[in-house]
C-alpha cells in the first residue's frame, strides 16, 4: 500500500553541517546532500534499519501508524493501526522490538506477523507509556517508560500512571523478568549502549514537564550485564532535548536536539551538528552498509551519508 505523499521539503542550499571540534570533519562528507525521503507525517519517531529486507521502518505516533520505506519502493504502511507506537529495535533474530502507547508494553514482532507482549505490568501496575527500547548482545531488553503517551489522547490514551513514577527497566532475555534499573529520573527518554555495552546511555527530557527540568545525557557503566552503576550527566542538550539517539562504530553520540542533530565524542565534547529544518526526534544507522543516517524529524523522514558506520552490536556471550 502506497502512502500519499506531500511535496518534500528542498533540501537546503547551503551546507547542514556545522563544524564545532576538528574531529567532526573525519565523520561526514562535505558532499552528501540531506535527503527528505517522506513528509506529511505528524510526529515521526523510532526508526529502525531492518537488514533482511532493506528497508526502514518508522512511527508516526498521532496518525497512530508504523510507515516503511525502501530505496527502489519509497514510502508506504507498515502497520495501521499501531496501537500509537513509538520506539522500534530489532533483537537477535532479527525481529522488531516495539514500544506500544496504547497498549502501554513492549511487544514484539514475531516473523510470522503475530504479537508477543514482553512487559506491560511492574509489580502488578500498569506501565505508564513505553518510550524507546534496545537490545544488549545477550538478549535483554532495556526500556524507558515515561508518561508522555498518556498525558493526554494525542499519543495514546490519557490516563492516570499507576505506577507513580518514570522509570528504566530490563527484561531478561532468558525468564523474561522485569528489573528496574533507575529510578531517579523525571522523564526516562531514548537510550543507546556504548559499542562495547559497557555504559548505557539514557536522556532525560524532563523539561517537558518543568522549565528548569533536565535536558541532557546520563552515562551509566553496566555491571555483570544487569545491572546499573553511576549516572553522570554525560551532555546537556541546547537547544532542545535528546529526545532518541544512537552511537557510531567509533563511539560518537548522534543525538536528536532542537536544531539538529548533534554530535558528541565519546569524552562528551560537542564535535558538530547537522542543521535540520524540522524539529528532530530520533536517528538510526542503516542502508546496506550502516553509513546512512536516517533522522526522523517532526513531520518528515530524513537520510544522509557519513563518512563513519553505525555501531554493531558485539557477538552474544558464549
Amino acid at each position: 500500500m502506497t502512502v500519499p505523499v506531500a511535496p518534500a521539503i528542498a533540501a537546503p542550499a547551503v551546507s547542514p553541517y556545522l563544524h564545532i571540534d576538528a574531529r567532526f570533519r573525519r565523520l561526514v562528507i562535505g558532499t552528501a546532500r540531506l535527503d527528505c525521503l517522506h513528509t506529511g507525517s505528524r510526529w515521526t519517531e523510532g526508526p529502525v534499519w531492518l537488514p533482511a529486507t532493506q528497508e526502514l521502518v518508522w512511527s508516526d505516533i498521532p496518525n497512530n501508524r508504523l510507515l516503511r520505506w525502501s530505496e527502489g519502493a519509497g514510502a508506504g504502511v507498515f502497520r495501521q493501526p499501531s496501537d500509537f507506537n513509538n520506539g522500534n529495535t530489532l533483537d537477535r533474530e532479527g525481529r522488531i522490538v516495539g514500544c506500544l502507547h496504547g497498549a502501554r508494553a513492549v511487544v514484539r514482532t514475531e516473523h510470522d506477523g503475530s504479537i508477543t507482549t514482553l512487559a506491560s505490568h511492574w509489580q502488578g501496575k500498569r506501565l505508564n507509556s513505553p518510550n524507546d527500547v534496545v537490545v544488549k548482545s545477550d538478549g535483554s531488553i532495556w526500556f524507558t517508560d515515561p508518561d508522555y503517551g498518556i498525558n493526554s489522547d494525542y499519543e495514546g490514551y490519557r490516563a492516570d500512571t499507576e505506577i507513580g513514577a518514570c522509570n528504566v527497566y530490563r527484561i531478561d532475555g532468558a525468564s523474561g523478568e522485569l528489573a528496574l534499573v533507575v529510578g531517579d529520573m523525571e522523564r526516562p527518554n531514548g537510550l543507546a549502549f556504548s559499542p562495547d555495552e559497557s555504559k548505557l546511555y539514557i536522556a532525560d527530557t524532563g523539561q517537558t514537564h518543568r522549565e528548569d527540568g533536565p535536558h541532557h545525557i546520563r552515562e551509566f557503566d553496566v555491571t555483570d550485564g544487569q545491572r546499573l552503576t553511576g549516572g553522570r550527566v554525560f551532555a546537556t542538550i541546547d537547544p532542545g532535548l535528546a529526545d532518541g539517539f544512537r552511537l557510531d562504530e567509533r563511539g560518537n553520540i548522534w543525538t536528536s536536539a532542537g536544531d539538529g542533530v548533534h554530535c558528541y565524542a565519546p569524552d562528551g565534547a560537542l564535535l558538530g551538528k547537522i542543521l535540520m529544518p524540522e524539529v528532530v526526534s530520533n536517528v538510526t544507522f542503516g542502508g546496506p552498509r550502516g553509513n546512512r543516517l536516517f533522522i526522523t524529524a517532526t513531520t518528515s523522514l530524513y537520510a544522509v551519508y557519513l563518512a563513519v558506520n553505525g555501531a554493531r552490536r558485539p557477538a552474544s556471550p558464549g
